[in-house]
This record gives structure tokens, C-alpha cells and sequence, in this order.
């Protein structure tokens, strides 16, 4: 089947496909105000992706009523100036209910999270994949892979089944194990979107991907469009320049298995007093003296 009624879709996910922070009030809650502003400023920025209920927007420590809550904002504040990629997961039915919801309200596709499960099979996943997009036919589909034994021909027999999976948010951190990923699952078949954000950006544009996620958008998305310019022109040593700017911060993230990844992302935010630095449980807020290097960094992006 032709993938002319995804194109629309496709273009937006060869793209920054920007990963938002949920910010959270002072009791705990869901800041609705300060998260239709962020959207605002994402939007302002020249965003044109947005992704509710990722991980930067701790989607695993969201209610399933405040999943809702947050779908329902991005999609609101976007209007016709950003597609949304609609981050969907959890048990079956919890995962094709958020998919509803999201194609309900006018979303263009949903991401779906790598099944968190301690028994993962290659064909189980395919058919988790495959019940969520066989309930919402009209959206495209990008599975979210962290899994790295599944083989790509089990991506291709997914979109065998459901011509709507259209693009993959490929999160493996080994560019040659993507590569070979890719070419197995079929190159020109999907819209192959880095998922490990800028650090991962250049080696896996080099491999074939033509999107890239990113959470560090939230606190300068000049920087992320900046590089993908580059990227798309050809530029590699642009790109690195880019690079080189973002990878303390990066760093800092990715530390510990990523236990500051969000943190990180808020605490820079909270510097420039776009939103408060709470996070949920199991993440945790950013120990003091860790927190000048962190204020230090988004203000020479802010300049």
C-alpha cells in the first residue's frame, strides 16, 4: 500500500520531533498554564513535532487521567502548527484506549513505548504492535525500540500487517546495530527517527535516520533546529560544532543509566524560570551543587 495518506506524518517525523516536560505545580499536580506556555514557546521556536506522554514528559509517573490531560493540552495548543505524535503504552488495552483517545481528539499518530515486561518476544511484540495499530487505522504508527535482539524483520512484518506503521523512533545506542537494523527492516520503507536525541543525531543521520528526538528542546530549540539543518545539508562538521556545545549537557543527563535525564532537562528550565524543577519518583530533583553547572549551560544557550 502507498504511504501518500501518511505524507503529511512522515515529513513531520523526518524532523526534531520534540520530547516536552510535564511541569508540575507546588501541590504536585499537572500545571496545565505552565505547560500550554512551554508548548507556546516550542511552538515559537520553529517546533513543529511535539510528542506527549514521552519519557522526557515522565510518562510512567503520569496518572492515566493526566495522560489524557496532557494529550488533550498538546493537542489544543498545536492547532495547525505542529503534528502530534502521541506517546501511548502500559497493558494492551490501556495502550489501544490512549490510541483512541489520541485519534478522538485529532492527533496525527502514536508512538508507542517499548512494552515494559520482563518477557519479551520477538513475535509477542510484533502482536502487541500489531493490536495497537489495527485500532486506530487512520493514524500513523511509530513503535519505539529499545530492544536490542529484536531483529528488523519483525518490523517489516508488522508493516506487512499494518500499512499505518510508518516510521520507527529507534532508540539502541550502536549506530552500526541500527544501520543493520534499518537495512533489514526496509531503509526506504519507514522514516527512521534517532531516538537518543542529539548525541546520537550525527552517526545515525550517517546510517540512514532523517529525524531526530529531543528533550533538550525544551530549554533552547534554536540549538536541535540548528542541527538538523546542518545534518540535512550535509554538514558534518556544523553539526559536530553542535555537538561539542551539547554534550555536557548531554552528559549530565545521561549519567548514572540516565537517572537525571529529565531532572536535568527541568533544572535548566527552572534556571531560566520557565517552570518549577520537580520531577516524580523514581526520577529525583538535581542535588544542589550540581545545579550552578546545569543554570550555567542554558544561559549561554539563552544568549
Amino acid at each position: 500500500m502507498s504511504s501518500v495518506p501518511f505524507e503529511t506524518q512522515r515529513a513531520a517525523l523526518a524532523d526534531v520531533v520534540a520530547i516536552p516536560v510535564t511541569p508540575f505545580a507546588e501541590d504536585g499536580s499537572v500545571d496545565q498554564d505552565t505547560h500550554r506556555a512551554l508548548l507556546r514557546r516550542l511552538l515559537d521556536g520553529g517546533i513543529r513535532t511535539l510528542t506527549p506522554n514521552g519519557n522526557t514528559g515522565e510518562f510512567y509517573a503520569l496518572t492515566p487521567e493526566e495522560r489524557r490531560l496532557v494529550t488533550e493540552s498538546t493537542v489544543a495548543e498545536a492547532g495547525g502548527r505542529a503534528v502530534v505524535l502521541v506517546g501511548v503504552g502500559h497493558d494492551l488495552p490501556t495502550a489501544v484506549a490512549s490510541a483512541r483517545h489520541a485519534r478522538d481528539l485529532g492527533a496525527g499518530m502514536v508512538m508507542v513505548h517499548q512494552p515494559v515486561h520482563p518477557y519479551v518476544s520477538a513475535a509477542g511484540w510484533v502482536d502487541y504492535h500489531r493490536a495497537i495499530a489495527e485500532s486506530v487505522p487512520e493514524l500513523g504508527v511509530v513503535p519505539y525500540i529499545r530492544n536490542d535482539r529484536l531483529p528488523g524483520a519483525r518490523l517489516a512484518e508488522l508493516a506487512d500487517h499494518c500499512p499505518n506503521v510508518i516510521g520507527v523512533k529507534y532508540a539502541v545506542p550502536d549506530a552500526v546495530r541500527f544501520a543493520g537494523f534499518a537495512r533489514d527492516a526496509g531503509l526506504d520503507r519507514f522514516v527512521w527517527v534517532a531516538g537518543l536525541a542529539e548525541p546520537y543525531a550525527p552517526s545515525y543521520f550517517s546510517a540512514g535516520a532523517t529525524g531526530f528526538t529531543s528533550g533538550l528542546v525544551n530549554v533552547a530549540p534554536a540549538v536541535p533546529l540548528n542541527m538538523i539543518e546542518a545534518l540535512r545539508s550535509g554538514d558534518h562538521p556544523a553539526a559536530m560544532k553542535i555537538w561539542e556545545q551539547i554534550r555536557r549537557f548531554e552528559e549530565l543527563r545521561a549519567a548514572h543509566g540516565s537517572a537525571d535525564n529529565v531532572t536535568v532537562v527541568k533544572e535548566a528550565l527552572a534556571a531560566l524560570g520557565l517552570c518549577r524543577r520537580d520531577v516524580r519518583p523514581p526520577s529525583r530533583p538535581l542535588p544542589e551543587d550540581e545545579r550552578a553547572e546545569v543554570a550555567a549551560i542554558a544561559a549561554g544557550w539563552s544568549l
